[in-house]
């Protein structure tokens, strides 16, 4: 009785995740959008009318570093990322299961450990002496950038986790 509850506080919890990583991801994803039209603009303004922004220039690139870095918990969760499908494909339930909890206790997890650790102090620093850009009209966000990355370890430790409990189910419910 106690064992059931357990798993499925652990699946709630794994549920939990997976709708936090997909509303991130989908608010995020509009920040595609916002970088082509920002790209685009910046394009006619330079080429039609002679005029450049750094301001505008860098919005983009960190529009871009906020897509990625936000998105890919998310993109995780879809099993958009790259696995050699050649093998998993093919593969039965319970080695899938196997691989993917395999990849997230020992790959993903620890990938995330240690990027957390050294990204913590990293973008402390950077809050420490709110770090702007390095031209004078760039934007004065790089903290907030820098902030990104933390959080992205976070996010994807937190998919991983998803991840090892429901490969963990999967193996339990897989046939021998």
């Amino acid at each position: 009785m106690a064992r059931c509850a357990i798993i499925r506080g652990m699946k709630r919890f794994a549920d939990s995740i997976d709708r936090l990583s997909a509303a991130i991801g989908r608010m995020v994803a509009w920040l595609a959008l916002a970088a082509v039209l920002v790209q685009f603009a910046l394009v006619v303004a330079r080429y039609v009318f002679g005029f450049g922004s750094i301001w505008l220039t860098e919005a983009v690139v960190y529009g871009h570093a906020a897509l990625f870095l936000l998105a890919a918990a998310w993109t995780l969760r879809d099993g958009g990322h790259v696995r050699v499908d050649i093998f998993y494909a093919g593969a039965t339930p319970r080695t899938r299961a196997i691989v993917d909890l395999a990849g997230a206790l020992l790959l993903l997890l620890p990938f995330a450990g240690v990027l957390l650790w050294l990204a913590l102090p990293y973008a402390a620093r950077s809050w420490a002496i709110l770090e702007r850009s390095q031209e004078s009209s760039g934007l004065p966000l790089v903290f907030a950038l820098k902030t990104l990355i933390p959080v992205f370890a976070v996010l994807m430790a937190l998919q991983g986790v998803s991840q090892a409990i429901r490969a963990a189910q999967a193996l339990k419910d897989a046939p021998r």
